[in-house]
């Protein structure tokens, strides 16, 4: 793969870069800021951001699951309180089933662990679900898959302050069937499934991204003694780990993303688990490194850096975190298991 960026996709990524600068959060305040909120919406909307995974007159997708992480890093950079992951992962789902697109952007119902799509599982619940209806469920049938859509109740909250969760359990009683003709069988999941890992890793990329940004700066400008903390050594090795640890999951989300369209699905999914695994560990430490940089008011309402760390909770938990994905790797190459308890141990 070219780890090059296309013209094409550069200029993508310096709209979102704009457009997020321009009307993302800049404090946790800032989070209530219903017109403020109201307008980045409106920006993302009108740019089709949301639509990059919907199908195309050969059914294949508008934009390539590179193109769709480059919007994911950059809203989660900006800490963008919008819709994005679920949408996408709605969109892909209704071309993979031949269902027309949403009217209205729609997402997607995942077990109450995150772990995967709810498939009737107890506690199911809708994620990002700012400015969104209904919410997509994988029902099993002869053959494969089908579609159906349940409505996502008012209120809504969970870890991430960006990116609502809403439980869904009361709708799932009443479903509406997506209109289509076909089924999603094992290998359109499988492949699904990478896209959607490779779109959380994406976003802990950018998850990382902005909280070293943001602690680089408060580090050059924060002084104790007379001093900037930044010119501390013990401070320069943290941030020089933060920036390893980002610059290692980049390389490693962007072949995730290369690999959900150009590699068979086990193998894609594989690619995407290995690099979920990484990605988690690593935006956990980076983010650890932020707020402990920041000292006693990183994790107040004062500074966004708990935020960046909020919002890697919720991106690590969807699909699984380390411990499951190491073991979808260990799977593909048939190596052996975590055994019992594995999995939890390395979260």
């Amino acid at each position: 793969m070219d780890v090059r960026f296309s013209a094409e996709q550069r200029a993508l990524r310096d709209s979102v870069v704009q457009v997020v600068d321009h009307l993302g959060p800049r404090t946790v305040a800032q989070l209530d800021d219903r017109e403020r909120a109201a307008k980045l919406d409106a920006a993302v909307a009108a740019a089709g951001w949301r639509e990059l995974r919907t199908a195309a007159d050969d059914g294949a997708p508008w934009s390539t699951a590179v193109e769709a992480g480059i919007v994911a890093e950059e809203l989660a950079r900006g800490l963008a309180d919008v819709s994005f992951l679920g949408p996408s992962l709605a969109a892909d789902l209704r071309r993979l089933a031949g269902a027309p697109a949403s009217v209205a952007p729609d997402t997607v119902a995942f077990a109450s662990d995150l772990g995967g799509p709810t498939r009737g599982d107890d506690g199911p619940v809708a994620v990002d679900t700012a400015g969104i209806a209904t919410a997509l469920v994988i029902v099993p049938a002869a053959g494969g898959y089908t579609l159906a859509a349940v409505d996502i109740p008012d209120g809504g909250g969970g870890v991430d302050l960006t990116r609502p969760t809403v439980p869904v359990a009361a709708s799932m009683a009443r479903p509406t069937p997506v209109a289509t003709d076909a089924t999603i069988d094992d290998e359109d999941l499988t492949r699904w499934t990478a896209l959607g890992l490779a779109l959380t890793c994406a976003d802990l990329v950018g998850a990382m991204r902005g909280a070293t940004e943001l602690t680089v700066t408060y580090a050059s400008e924060r002084e104790q003694f007379g001093t900037p903390v930044g010119s501390f050594q013990a401070v320069q090795h943290l941030l020089a780990d933060a920036a390893v640890h980002t610059e290692g999951s980049r390389t490693a989300a962007l072949h995730a993303a290369w690999a959900a369209d150009a590699l068979p699905p086990a193998d894609a999914l594989a690619a995407a688990a290995e690099a979920k695994a990484y990605c988690a560990r690593a935006a956990r430490a980076v983010c650890e490194i932020a707020i402990q940089v920041h000292g006693g008011i990183g994790n107040t309402w004062e500074c966004m850096a708990h935020v960046f760390l909020r919002r890697a909770v919720l991106s690590t938990d969807l699909f699984g975190g380390i411990g499951t994905n190491l073991a979808r790797v260990l799977e593909h190459h048939g190596i052996g298991h975590l055994g019992d308890g594995g999995a939890d141990g390395l979260r």
